[in-house]
């Protein structure tokens, strides 16, 4: 075992989930790391069960969203929440998969590291976890270790991770350690009556492996009662103060304003022997905006992944914050672009009562010139739009073809065989194998050209924006395009890679090839974005009827 740092009491608070998976445990625990977060250094850490190393090779409708991080890690979309929630940079290693345990146990146990033992799950694979805890809040200094165990409790594939956040109780003395246990409580059709027989089976499974929660949160469509509080209370071996109300809301960021109204701050102070007061003055207003929204717009996302909203969570919550700072109400239509391209739906009926578009990154070449034709119709009728990693290299694609006059041309990932690869992949990407190595992950540098838009926007020479692709805008191709009107208003610092393109002529015509929703926040929502919204704000009314 990683020896525990006595010099400092470094504490923890654990989350796991009963009953069933999609509760929120990511935005409860960012929620409580808000609250707790003026004056401790917080690391979050998201245990997950599936094997594969990263979720980056997972289908985002199965899955949600991959966020990336500043490192170039591809994790859980539960990252995003704590970095918009508790302001911190999450790191790769903060997200531990099995497929990371079962790789690095199987690489100790070849180099002879076990000395000739049987490897088990108890204490090898166990120990290995608890001693990733340690060695994140010794790296990361941190005052707290904010854990969040991913599935539900009763999951095969996260046993190992309970067995090892109820051991910590012991490495760490109960004084240390906080265990929060996120529930359901329903309300069953024709009942109108708050159920708490799931919360109680859930706990039972719960204290069957060894834990006691301090506290529960019972997520329901209403408050919970004072008498759900004091029967569940009464069942799990808590006081009724101790549980606490996860009532659904219409915004993630109300969470922790109602998790402080319920008293949770207070809990968890008295518990750890800490204080740390929330801040939530600036956060309050915003909400309050969100609350009080009376002009509305449309925004259109036009992509494949359309029906599960999760494959475009940041940018969902990109527009939310920018909704919280020019309280307007955005409506969002996704527009399934297959539709478009196989003539189902013409563009001026997808495109009915929009006000601005968005085409989001994406791989493959489903339904790309379906964006083609959003985008041309964009750009034609000065529709306000921004493009997003693949949205920017389709938007070259139709630049070339319908202003330059090259006719047919195509992304090579689309059409190896175009004669106009206006993008492609790179000479240096060629001879990778690993099909996620051949990404240009993570935080690059962009220098901004002087009197651009996106300089404008970000009111800087340059900017860091994280990506997530691997292809890109054909260097060979720079100067057709330039001569012909598009800006490439931000290029890598070697002056090789076009990271923003715009046009002049447009009241707002945007791209990028990174992603800058993953960096946005409430506080502070991405340039891109809110100058989109903007845009559109300006123009006030609906430019297609």
């Amino acid at each position: 075992m990683h020896a525990v740092n006595n010099t400092k009491k470094l504490k923890f608070i654990v989350v796991t989930g009963g009953v069933l998976s999609g509760l929120g445990k990511g935005v409860a625990a960012a929620s409580i790391g808000k609250l707790l977060s003026s004056k401790l250094k917080i690391v979050p850490m998201k245990l997950d069960g599936y094997l594969n190393v990263d979720p980056g090779t997972m289908n985002p409708i199965e899955h949600g969203e991959v966020f990336v991080l500043d490192d170039g890690g591809e994790v859980d979309m539960d990252f995003g929440h704590y970095e918009r929630f508790i302001n911190t940079t999450c790191k790769f290693e903060w997200n531990l998969t099995m497929g990371k345990v079962f790789t690095e146990i199987r690489e100790r146990e070849r180099k002879g590291d076990y000395l000739g033992k049987t490897v088990q799950f108890v204490p090898h694979v166990v120990d290995l976890i608890k001693e990733k805890f340690f060695q994140v809040a010794e790296k990361e200094n941190a005052d707290l270790m904010l854990i969040e165990v991913g599935g539900t409790v009763g999951d095969i594939e996260n046993e190992p991770y309970i067995e090892a956040v109820r051991q910590l109780k012991s490495d760490v003395g109960s004084e240390n350690i906080l265990y929060v246990h996120l529930t359901y409580v329903p309300i069953p059709g024709g009942v109108n009556e708050q159920k708490t027989k799931p919360t109680q089976q859930s706990v039972k499974m719960l204290t069957e492996r060894g834990i006691q929660p301090d506290v529960i949160i019972g997520r329901s469509p209403e408050k919970l009662g004072d008498n759900v509080k004091e029967k569940i209370a009464c069942f799990c071996g808590l006081k009724r103060n101790e549980v606490i109300s996860g009532v659904d809301v219409d915004s993630v960021y109300k969470i922790p304003l109602i998790f402080e109204m319920e008293g949770l701050s207070g809990i968890i102070h008295k518990k750890l022997q800490i204080y740390s007061p929330p801040d939530l003055r600036e956060w309050q207003v915003l909400v309050d905006n969100l609350n009080n929204l009376k002009e509305s717009i449309t925004i259109a996302i036009c992509g494949k992944y359309t029906n599960l909203e999760d494959s475009y969570a940041s940018i969902n919550e990109a527009l939310m914050h920018c909704s919280a700072q020019t309280k307007h109400k955005i409506d969002l239509k996704f527009i399934e672009t297959t539709n478009i391209e196989n003539g189902d739906i013409s563009i001026q009926e997808a495109l009915q009562g929009v006000n601005g578009v968005i085409i989001p990154g994406g791989f493959g070449d489903r339904g790309t010139e379906g964006k083609i034709e959003v985008i041309k119709h964009c750009r034609e009728q000065k529709i306000p739009f921004l493009g997003i990693c693949l949205g920017l290299q389709l938007a070259v694609v139709e630049y070339a073809r319908n202003v330059c006059e090259l006719y047919k041309a195509n992304s090579s990932e689309i059409d190896k065989n175009t004669l106009y690869p206006v993008v492609d992949f790179l000479p240096e990407q060629r001879k990778i194998e690993n099909k996620g190595g051949t990404m240009r992950l993570g935080s690059y540098k962009a220098i901004l050209k002087e009197g651009s838009l996106a300089k404008k926007l970000y009111k800087s020479e340059f900017v860091w924006e994280r990506h997530r692709h691997r292809y890109e805008v054909n260097p060979d191709y720079h100067q057709i395009l330039q001569n012909n009107g598009l800006v490439i208003s931000g290029i890598s610092p070697d002056e090789r890679l076009a990271e923003f393109i715009e046009i002049d002529d447009h009241p707002y015509f945007i791209a990028t090839q990174s992603h800058p929703e993953l960096k946005s926040k409430l506080i502070k929502p991405a340039p891109l974005f809110l100058g989109l919204v903007n845009s559109v704000i300006s123009r006030k009314s609906p430019l297609l009827k």
